[in-house]
């Protein structure tokens, strides 16, 4: 009797828990269900509806003009913003340079004179400075300190390396791939296939600049390839 008792008590706890259940259960589906009903129809009074009627709605051509216009300004700015440095990369740096003449520039950018140059090399000195295009050129001090009439462009033309000259060989060695040519730049070893391409030196008021060499290649007799 005193089983039966303790049951009654939580049998009544259970039946009110159930209870509980069903009714959080039917809310819910009530809730779910109002979700789905379709909403009612508005009725628009017959004034607005003749008043929508006189509006003025565009024709095709005047709707493709107008998706063109919305189409190219949102796009246009940003096609525009991303594709001009594109093309700007693709421009060579130095393509604009090369026609006329430039000055020989130090490292750092800054001009060389002819009388700063020679105070601080002496007879036989070969040092690299910017020249055309902004290519690594030698320029060379010869017999009675003068600088050579004419620069050698130290690119190899075999894959591009930078050449530098090898005092005790009196040539330049490149250091790639062995190709060599002689003091003045003409290949004598592959396999570089063509000599180092000259450019003129030339005095503009104390500076030294560099101007493109047109005619033929005395080192070869033949026209320079470079032009």
């Amino acid at each position: 009797s005193r089983v039966e008792a303790r049951r009654d008590p939580e049998d009544g706890r259970l039946k009110r828990r159930e209870r509980m259940m069903r009714l959080v259960s039917v809310a819910v589906c009530v809730c779910v269900a109002a979700g789905f009903v379709a909403p009612t129809a508005r009725v628009v009074p017959k004034t607005r509806q003749l008043a929508a009627a006189d509006d003025f709605v565009p024709d095709m051509e005047r709707r493709n003009l107008m998706n063109l216009i919305l189409l190219f300004g949102g796009v246009g700015p940003v096609v525009t913003a991303l594709g001009v440095p594109f093309i700007l990369f693709l421009i060579p740096p130095g393509s604009s340079g090369g026609g006329a003449g430039v000055p020989a520039l130090t490292k750092a950018g800054d001009a060389i004179t002819f009388d700063s140059w020679l105070s601080t090399h002496n007879v036989g000195d070969r040092e690299l400075v910017q020249g055309l295009k902004g290519d690594a050129t030698y320029l060379v001090v010869d017999e009675g300190k003068v600088v050579r009439d004419y620069g050698i462009n130290a690119v190899c033309t075999h894959l591009g390396c930078v050449v530098p000259w090898n005092k005790a060989a009196n040539k330049y060695l490149c250091p790639c791939h062995g190709s060599q040519y002689d003091q003045t730049g003409k290949v004598v070893r592959g396999p570089a296939p063509l000599s180092l391409a000259l450019a003129h030196v030339t005095d503009d008021s104390g500076k030294i600049i560099f101007t493109p060499w047109t005619e033929t290649d005395f080192r070869t007799g033949l026209k320079p390839w470079w032009n």
